[in-house]
């Protein structure tokens, strides 16, 4: 069963992006649409940081993991490379839990 449920997921996902090219000529998507959905993207993926980065299980996850993705947030604005932005934001939780704060 999860074999066959990765192999629709995989032709769902396979289709879902094909279509785009296929239908790119076919529609016209409003100019507001698109700049809604383009908020919209950025919506969901901050609120999916935001709950990765707060929440463990139903609590708070302490203030070593924000911090984190704090210096990882900052260095990934200032154009820093992404490993180098990795290591620091995991660098920088593990110190701060090395220290005491969780």
């Amino acid at each position: 069963m999860p074999l066959m449920a990765i192999l629709l997921m995989a032709a769902g996902t396979y289709a879902f992006r094909l279509a785009g090219p296929a239908l790119r000529d076919r529609l016209r998507v409003p100019d507001r649409l698109n700049r809604m959905l383009s908020v919209a993207a950025v919506v969901l993926l901050s609120a999916l940081v935001a709950t990765a980065a707060l929440t463990e299980g139903h609590g708070f996850a302490g203030w070593a993991r924000p911090s984190g993705v704090l210096v990882g947030g900052v260095l990934a604005a200032r154009r820093v490379p992404f490993p180098v932005v990795i290591v620091a934001a995991a660098g920088s939780t593990a110190l701060l839990r090395w220290c005491g704060v969780s």
